[in-house]
């Protein structure tokens, strides 16, 4: 069985696999595709050993869309709200709308782009977040990625919110912080919520909180 839940803010996805081994009374249980804990929306659980063997295809190789909201002028050491302050803008001026547009369709298509130090690839044999906890420097090599559309769907200084699809294995916070650092304000991921997983939609997803 497969469920598409919509994940709560302040939840990790591993929270709501407990949660569906509580509800069901399923042992064999487990998700497609990460969301942070300050992420909201779709989630795809699948519940039973048949299930859960779908898992990984469902998230490789699909398309994703989010709706994110970045904070400009700043930048954070997860590349998120949830990070230490990094750096702070000084200008006095900020970007315009007509730049913001500029900027974003310079990301379209296929892209490199350098995963956050904060996440679940290794190094060396070891997660990038744990070392980077233990205050190692970490670099990470850049990876291709393909951003098929980015709508700007807000903007007032400092806050954009964009509406993005793109492939498996993009970071939005690292597209955020990337965005930031092209308009040369900085920026980190403030809010995410995840709509679409290939032709899942988070329209059909249930609340278990």
């Amino acid at each position: 069985m497969l469920l598409l839940v919509d994940k709560p803010q302040g939840v990790s996805s591993h929270d709501v696999v407990d949660k569906v081994r509580e509800l069901t009374g399923e042992k064999r249980v487990g998700h497609a595709g990460t969301l942070d804990p300050n992420a909201t929306g779709l989630l795809i659980v699948g519940v039973g050993r048949e299930s859960t063997r779908k898992l990984g295809d469902l998230s490789k190789n699909t398309k994703k869309i989010y709706e994110a909201e970045i904070f400009l002028g700043e930048e954070r050491d997860t590349d998120d709200i949830e990070g230490k302050i990094t750096s702070t803008n000084e200008q006095v001026s900020s970007p315009t709308q007509k730049r913001v547009k500029q900027i974003l369709n310079m990301f379209l298509g296929e892209t490199d782009q350098v995963p956050p130090a904060f996440s679940a690839i290794k190094k060396g044999g070891r997660k990038a977040y744990d070392l980077s906890r233990r205050g190692q420097k970490v670099e990470l090599e850049s990876r291709k990625v393909t951003i098929y559309s980015i709508e700007l769907l807000e903007y007032k200084y400092p806050i954009l919110k964009v509406r993005c699809e793109v492939s498996s294995g993009t970071y939005i916070r690292a597209l955020a912080r990337d965005i930031g650092r092209k308009l040369a304000v900085g920026a980190y991921l403030k809010n995410l919520r995840r709509t679409k997983i290939g032709k899942f939609s988070v329209k059909e997803a249930i609340s278990l909180w």
